[in-house]
């Protein structure tokens, strides 16, 4: 039985949009079985969220609307790297402290994966931060955000009723329950 190969090659790259933000692209190919077709995607440089949890356990989260969906959202703090070259865990610091105001005292990976693998190369790494030291948020001035602390089984009630609906924040709050909190001390 022969291996079938799934590489798909580059046989031209064209941007079509390049923005402050993200880029798009459209580029031909070559498949597997050296046919031709175009993969239409988004140039991300990277993001980053943290999982901040207080002295009383209560995550750390902040609401803000989102325009794209219309909606108030519930999310961890997060943002995006500035360009390829940034720090993942010095933008997940200054994300945290931008967004919260919280500086914390240990902060380690939790979880990274790719958000949207079909038509994004954005690669999203979760922190989680604990021994937290409050202090004065500055977040963005085109950002309007209220912080609210919420217990982890608050949170997975939110997340049951479909009133957290952010996939990084489903995400690390399912991925904390099921395989760390036990370990946090």
């Amino acid at each position: 039985m022969s291996k079938i190969k799934f590489l798909e090659k580059t046989k031209k790259k064209n941007r079509i949009y390049k923005g402050k933000a993200i880029n798009f692209r459209v580029d031909e190919i070559i498949l597997p079985n050296k046919k031709s077709a175009t993969r239409e995607f988004m140039e991300h440089p990277g993001a980053v969220a943290i999982l901040a949890i207080d002295k009383d356990r209560k995550i750390i989260f902040v609401k803000q609307y989102r325009y794209p969906v219309g909606k108030e959202t519930y999310e961890i703090p997060a943002g995006k790297l500035n360009g390829k070259n940034d720090n993942y865990l010095r933008r997940a610091l200054a994300e945290l402290k931008e967004e919260t105001g919280y500086i914390p005292k240990k902060i380690k990976p939790l979880v990274e994966f790719w958000p949207t693998p079909a038509f994004s190369d954005e690669i999203l790494k979760i922190y989680l931060a604990k021994d937290l030291t409050p202090g004065k948020d500055n977040p963005d001035e085109d950002e309007f955000i209220k912080t609210e602390k919420i217990s982890l089984s608050k949170a997975l009630s939110l997340i049951k009723k479909g009133k957290i609906k952010d996939s990084k924040t489903i995400i690390a709050i399912l991925y904390f329950h099921s395989f760390i909190k036990g370990e946090l001390k």
